[in-house]
């Protein structure tokens, strides 16, 4: 070798970088709604890139191929909720799995397969280059699952009643400008009567609830509009579908607290109910807490003070599905 091929070589090293191999038992796994790619070393089998499908079957299928490369850990992308089931069929399986944000696994620019990304995920990792997310245990995962669906049917409901404002103001009906809560006691009498067919004004005067501040002549003219046949019908869909979805809301709260006490009891040896805290007023009678409207029947207060040890409701402005949305998060890590 001459003197230029050895300054070409010295400099070739040079400019070179070396990763330390962190995780030699690594695979990587390129997530697809229909495909799984998965990537092991190539001294590991013959074939060190295979795509299996996405059916139970598959994610057994990977999970002993895995096993058969003596794979200890593994690291995928988190593309929408392609991953979850595979992951759950991992973990239980007893690897270590990595779910990985996708910003991090970006590849070098040009033609992408899901073989090569396979690939590049299980080098990277290898190297100890990635990181993995948040992984809820299933009680936690459970719960997570439980209150997201809960604060979409509570959208759904608050969605409900603005078109059922929509249609009375396309009526001219201007009631819901005099009260605070349309769903309330007196909100929900009129509407009620409304779909049963009352269109004299003076005769809803009886379901006003005497703590409306708006006097009964103001009401009464409130209550004069043009009875639209499709808006009338639309107030009527509505109005049933904020009763059903309600329905939906007890039924999800239900649900909630007894993934609640199930995480209680882990937390506090067995012990499934926490105890409530009685509070008396400054004259020393029980305080009678009155709940915000959309919050949970149950006591959420004693539930995260018994599992945190500490109550976390005592920070200003946090409310109960907030504070099981926030709080939920590290337990049992």
């Amino acid at each position: 070798m001459n003197k230029t091929d050895q300054k070409a070589t010295k400099k070739q090293s040079k400019n070179r970088v070396d990763f330390q191999l962190v995780n030699p038992n690594a695979a990587g796994i390129d997530i697809g709604d229909t495909v799984h790619a998965v990537a092991v070393p190539q001294d590991r089998d013959e074939i060190s890139v295979k795509e299996f499908g996405t059916f139970t079957v598959d994610l057994l299928a990977i999970a002993g191929w895995l096993k058969a490369c003596r794979i200890e850990t593994v690291a995928m992308e988190s593309t929408g909720v392609y991953w979850k089931n595979l992951c759950g069929v991992l973990i239980a399986e007893g690897f270590e799995v990595y779910l990985v944000n996708a910003r991090h696994t970006k590849n070098i620019s040009g033609k992408k397969t899901d073989e090569s990304d396979a690939q590049w995920i299980q080098k990277l990792h290898s190297c100890g280059l990635l990181g993995s997310s948040f992984l809820p245990d299933d009680q936690t995962e459970c719960l997570r699952t439980l209150v997201r669906y809960r604060r979409k049917l509570t959208q759904d409901s608050s969605t409900c009643v603005l078109r059922m404002q929509k249609a009375l103001e396309l009526m001219n009906l201007k009631i819901h400008t005099l009260i605070n809560d349309l769903m309330g006691k007196t909100g929900k009498a009129i509407v009620e009567a409304i779909i049963d067919g009352e269109r004299i004004a003076e005769n809803f005067l009886p379901f006003v609830d005497p703590r409306i501040k708006a006097d009964r002549a103001h009401i009464s003219k409130s209550l004069e509009g043009n009875w639209r046949k499709e808006q009338l019908f639309l107030l009527e869909q509505n109005y049933h579908n904020y009763q059903f979805l309600q329905t939906q809301v007890g039924k999800c709260d239900q649900e909630i607290e007894w993934a609640l006490r199930s995480v209680h009891a882990k937390q506090n040896e067995g012990i499934t109910i926490p105890e409530k805290e009685v509070k008396l007023t400054p004259k020393g009678k029980i305080s009678k807490q009155k709940k915000d409207k959309n919050q949970p029947l149950f006591d959420t207060r004693a539930y995260l003070k018994g599992i945190h040890q500490v109550d976390v409701m005592e920070l200003y402005g946090l409310h109960e599905i907030s504070a099981l949305e926030i709080f939920l998060k590290p337990v049992l890590i």
